[in-house]
């Protein structure tokens, strides 16, 4: 995943302006790390990069510390403002604010918590991480604040439940979105193809005729590895649904049942097909955004943050703009999982055990239908993850991803970024191996599981 601010599936979840780090989900203003999306360094970009750094608000006695990752504008001033407008209302606040960049944000981070001291606030993806934070103490249960004043309802359900373990929630959701191809219309229309694929098999028919009109069928840049991570996680949400993963996480399965052996299948059945670019394996993120974004492949899947990354580097902006669509992955014929189940992730917060009570009623502030629809209108927080916020969206294929996202019966986040480092690890090179030939699907979950099996039974 994943941000420019984000992470996604470890890269970074990108801001509307950049995209994901392998991985985490991107944000629109930040992006999936291992998982991330990518972050704003990814790829070319003309939105400014604040320096990271430390700055405090307010001469308030009680001190909240503040760690985030948007570094790019407008994301970087709208926190810096939002943390201004809160201490001002509240004089016996002070916020130290540290703003890092999202490698140096694990590691220091990573740090904190081996110390047993967090900041107070700090950049969360949810999933394995933020759990075996939970699980250690190191993070307070925020429980009973959501359930004060319909805190906890005013969110969308599925990006919320990527914070919640076993009935308790242990961070909130400031934005979220789904992967899903982004494509070229024109391109489509070039190659015969009527409508958006809707099932695998039309998926590779698509490929075919794309090959055959001499165009790219897709763009990846497996070479930062959670691009294609995407691919064979995708297909095993759709062959085995969330019973499967759900099974192989809680040790009652395997990484090596069924589904997972058949989303290598299905993938190899696609790269025999031969559909990205030349030299795809050793590409890197900012290589696929160019190709889409100037019309020299047909699709990409990739996460939310893609149009607002592409149009960065996008030498006719309003050209790309004209011929973008947007479709959801294809179902996988006889797969048991659900047609609306999603891929995704995005940014939140999370709260260290020490922080003072004012911490969580900052972050109500930050997480508020107002605030988060002023973000939309800057191209921040999209999708929103608050209720409401969505009606102030006027990007119609943001929109659709909304929708889509909002109405998935089963929301998974990337990989790379819910399961332990050690596994995510396994999943990004595993699959790459595929990529490139020299791993079989049998393989690659073989050795997915064996990481598995001793980092999920800790």
């Amino acid at each position: 995943m994943m941000s420019m601010t984000a992470e996604q599936p470890t890269t970074e979840a990108p801001t509307t302006a950049a995209a994901p780090a392998a991985t985490a989900a991107p944000t629109t203003a930040a992006a999936p790390a291992a998982t991330e999306a990518p972050t704003a360094a990814a790829a070319p970009s003309p939105v400014p990069t604040a320096t990271p750094g430390i700055s405090t608000v307010g001469t308030g006695a009680t001190k909240i510390t503040w760690w985030h990752i948007t570094t790019t504008e407008p994301g970087h001033s709208n926190w810096q403002k939002l943390a201004n407008d809160y201490a001002k209302a509240h004089p016996d606040v002070s916020i130290e604010i540290t703003v890092l960049e999202n490698e140096a944000f694990k590691q220091k981070l990573a740090t904190a918590m081996q110390s047993g001291s967090p900041p107070d606030i700090f950049q969360s993806w949810g999933g394995g991480v933020l759990k075996q934070y939970a699980d250690a103490g190191l993070v307070q249960d925020l429980t009973p604040a959501m359930q004060e004043n319909g805190w906890g309802a005013s969110f969308q359900p599925g990006p919320l439940s990527l914070y919640t373990f076993d009935g308790k929630t242990y961070g909130v959701p400031w934005d979220a979105g789904m992967v899903g191809f982004w494509y070229n219309k024109a391109l489509f229309q070039k190659a015969g193809i009527a409508k958006p694929p809707a099932t695998w098999a039309e998926l590779l028919d698509a490929v075919k005729k794309l090959k055959a009109a001499n165009i790219t069928p897709i763009a990846v840049g497996e070479g930062d590895k959670w691009p294609g991570h995407f691919w064979w996680v995708y297909l095993a949400v759709r062959e085995g649904g969330s019973a499967a993963f759900n099974k192989a996480y809680t040790r009652e399965g395997t990484f090596a049942d069924k589904p997972f052996v058949e989303a290598g299948a299905r993938l190899k059945e696609l790269i025999d097909l031969q559909p990205f670019q030349n030299g795809f394996l050793g590409a890197n993120y900012g290589n696929e955004q160019v190709l889409m974004a100037n019309g020299q492949a047909a699709m990409e899947l990739m996460g939310q943050w893609a149009p607002g990354a592409n149009r960065a580097v996008a030498e006719d902006a309003k050209t790309y703009n004209e011929n973008l669509g947007w479709f959801p992955f294809p179902v996988v014929e006889g797969g048991a999982g659900d047609p609306s189940d999603a891929l995704g992730g995005g940014d939140g917060f999370a709260v260290g055990k020490n922080a003072p009570k004012e911490t969580i009623d900052f972050i109500r502030f930050l997480t508020s239908v107002d605030t988060q629809k002023a973000m939309v209108k800057q191209g921040l927080a999209v999708p929103p993850t608050v209720k409401g916020a969505e009606a102030v969206l006027d990007d119609p294929l943001i929109k659709e991803v909304q929708q889509h996202a909002a109405n998935a019966k089963y929301y998974q986040l990337y990989y790379d970024q819910y399961l332990p480092p050690a596994v995510a690890q396994a999943v990004l090179e595993s699959v790459q191996g595929i990529f490139a030939g020299t791993t079989t699907p049998e393989e690659a979950a073989k050795t997915i599981e064996e990481a598995a099996a001793t980092e999920l039974a800790k």
